[in-house]
């Protein structure tokens, strides 16, 4: 039986979701605990892509295979009892046995929260990205709007990335808003390259500080230069906030 799960973590404390030999991972603390439910025999788990250490996740989805016989509220509890405080499960389902959890994607949604204020906030630190300075929101929205559709984004993948072939990807919605001192960058799109969402995040603040103007994006992209790009923005402002599966996939 394959078991589909949507889980949030707060990756703080994690050097991200994905097991390491020396590091305290998301994947790593679910397995240990699905490995003890099924009498010490290693249970392998599939998430629809890795977080980095920092990064937090809203709605990740993972799936893997049992054979226990347990309904799905009794799974929920049973998990959410054994699992840490920073790791939760929101819902659990069986799927069909092909249901992949990374393969299925049809989209997946990020978030980015900058905090926008005239002071740090010490209780904010690990889930904001604190930026001193005005911030232009509307130049922010306009240089956004060149980053829909499907382009190379070279530009915007991180130097040491293991994609050595196509960096095609397709962005389907963008959007920069304000809610009270929080400005939030929301980018949905099919698929996204190492470190992209952080790339965009921090190029479109250099354009909201006004060292970059908005219709230079579309140069930057047509570069397809890493270092045409701003800064990677630090982790902790994002959030994998939702994966979406065609209806037939789960």
């Amino acid at each position: 039986m394959r078991l589909k799960a949507i889980i949030r973590y707060d990756g703080t404390f994690f050097s991200g979701y994905q097991v390491q030999p020396n590091g305290r991972t998301v994947q790593g603390v679910i397995e240990k605990v699905l490995t003890k439910m099924h009498k010490g025999n290693h249970v392998r788990v599939t998430a629809s892509g890795r977080t980095d250490q920092g990064v937090h996740a809203v709605g990740q989805v993972i799936h893997f295979d049992t054979e226990l016989e347990i309904p799905s509220e009794n799974w929920l509890r049973a998990l959410n009892t054994m699992l840490p405080d920073d790791v939760e499960v929101v819902s659990i389902t069986e799927v069909p046995d092909d249901f992949h959890a990374r393969y299925d994607v049809s989209e997946k949604e990020y978030r980015y929260y900058i905090l926008h204020a005239q002071e740090k906030n010490l209780f904010r630190r690990h889930y904001t990205h604190f930026v001193e300075g005005e911030l232009d929101l509307d130049a922010m929205y306009e240089a956004s709007q060149h980053f829909l559709g499907s382009h190379d984004f070279s530009s915007f993948c991180a130097a040491n990335s293991n994609v050595k072939g196509d960096k095609v990807r397709t962005i389907t919605d963008i959007t920069v808003n304000q809610e009270e001192k929080d400005i939030i960058v929301r980018v949905r799109g099919t698929g996204f390259l190492y470190n992209m969402v952080r790339i965009i995040v921090g190029t479109l603040i250099d354009i909201g500080l006004g060292k970059r103007e908005p219709e230079e994006i579309s140069e930057i992209i047509a570069a397809q230069d890493r270092s045409k790009a701003g800064k990677t923005a630090p982790p902790q402002g994002l959030y994998l906030w939702e994966v979406s599966y065609d209806k037939k996939s789960g």
